[in-house]
Order: C-alpha cells, then structure tokens, then sequence
C-alpha cells in the first residue's frame, strides 16, 4: 500500500485575498474574497478593484453589478497588516476604489451579510443600493485607529443617512445592526438570511431589463451632475424611433408585451 503524498506544508494554506467575478442573464456579481480575515481588503484588491469595474463596465453583457462578499461576510474592512506595505497609501487606493464604483455608470447594489466595517461599509455606500440581510452589522471605524476619514467617503455617507446619522457612526465607531442602518438610510431593504440571494437575483433581474438610457441618466442626475441636461436630452431624442428605447418602450407599452431596450451605455 503506498504512503500518501504527505502536505508540502503543516496545514493546507489558505486562499488568497482575491477578488472574483462572473457574469449571468446581464448581471455581473463581484465577490471580496478573503475569508481567513472576514474579506478584509489588501492593497492589491483595492489596486485591483478599478480595472475590473473598468473591464465589466465596457461589456455590452453587463446590464447590472453585484458586490458581495463570499460567505457569512461582507467585508471586515481594509486589511489592517496592508496599512504598513510600501507603495501608495491603502487609504488613497481605497478612495479610488470607491471612487470608481460610485462613477461605475450601470447600477449597482452591494449585497450585505455578516459585518460590513470601514472600508467594507465605504465600498457599500458606493454603490447605488444596499441589501442586507437579518443580523449584519455597519459600521465606520476610523476613530479606533487614529483615521481621517476621507472627505469624499464621508460627503457619501452624509447624503445616504444625513448629518447625524453620519457623524454618530463616525465619532463613535461603533457598529449597528439592520433595523437601524434601514432606519437611517444606509440600507434599503432588509431581507432573512435565506431571502437575501432569492430577493437580490430577483431585483437585479428586473434592473437588467429595464433601459439602460434611463438608469445612465438617472445615475448622472441623482448624483448631482448638472452640466449634462443637453447631452442626455439630445441621447433622448435619438432613441424616440422605431429602433430607439423610447420607441421599444412605448410600442411594448401598447402590444402589452415586454420591452427589448438595446440602447447601451
């Protein structure tokens, strides 16, 4: 009988933090993988994180984007080991980071189970919508570390849950739980652990079929732009034919059958 390979080390090693990614019926899901460290972010996945949003916001399959965490978790945060490594400071890569999956120009809807902490919760305020589910927990943590908090993550998070809201969960630190991240407007909805997967393939199926000419200019609006008015009222007037989304709209509208927008950002 031969001897098993013995391990080339004590004990199988774990994976590394990495970001994941994958694409089905218009909608592409990016999972935060580090789950030796509740899917804390490392300095290359924060590096990373932009070039892939670039990648998925460039592909015509892409209707929609889902950022989660794999397993219980979301994210934990930033890595706190990373914030010695040589290079560009972890907290302007995760500036950037955030920076681009606010300005990622479909929607998005971060997917939240288990802790959502510091940078986790600034990746979660960046993107357009926020599910959870029962018993995660939010919280801002640059005061236990001595942090200034970005001026830009924490303008984000004053106009999801006002002032003070805002400054409760930064002065403090401390996290909360889902009936008041709801209450507040952290969170939009609140779903049962196992409603959550069920509730967002749902939500996010019905974003993928609606027209993405709307949700571009709506992103654009809600976010404040106020210099392209023009620009999306004449992209308007292009899609009022036969072959336009306003056109589609409007004839499925009347033949009381579902749209086929093609229009794309």
């Amino acid at each position: 009988m031969e001897e098993p390979e013995p391990y080339p080390y004590p004990y199988p090693r774990e994976p590394e933090p990495r970001l994941t990614h994958s694409v089905a019926d218009g909608v592409a899901t990016v999972v935060i993988s580090n789950p030796a460290k509740r899917n804390a972010m490392t300095a290359g996945m924060w590096r990373a994180l932009p070039a892939l949003l670039d990648g998925l916001a460039a592909d015509r399959a892409v209707r929609a984007l889902v950022l989660t965490g794999e397993g219980a978790t979301f994210c934990a945060g930033a890595d706190i080991s990373s914030l010695r490594e040589p290079g560009a400071p972890v907290q302007e890569l995760a500036v950037r980071a955030e920076d681009a999956l606010a300005a990622f120009p479909k929607p998005t809807l971060a997917a939240v189970r288990g802790y959502c902490v510091g940078g986790g919760c600034q990746l979660a305020a960046a993107c357009d919508l926020r599910f959870a589910a029962e018993g995660a927990l939010f919280g801002v943590t640059p005061a236990k570390l001595g942090i200034v908090y970005p001026a830009s993550s924490t303008r984000r998070l004053v106009a999801l849950t006002g002032p003070s809201a805002a400054k409760y969960l930064l002065f403090s630190g401390e996290l909360i739980d889902t009936a008041r991240a709801l209450r507040t407007g952290l969170v939009d909805e609140v779903l049962p652990a196992d409603g959550l997967a069920e509730r967002v393939a749902g939500f996010t199926r019905i974003v993928a079929s609606r027209s993405q000419l709307t949700q571009a200019a709506a992103k654009e609006f809600a976010a404040g732009r106020a210099d392209r008015e023009a620009y999306w009222a004449a992209r308007a007037s292009e899609q009022t034919g036969v072959d336009g989304d306003t056109g589609e709209g409007v004839a499925a509208f009347l033949e009381r059958r579902a749209p086929r927008f093609t229009w794309s950002v």
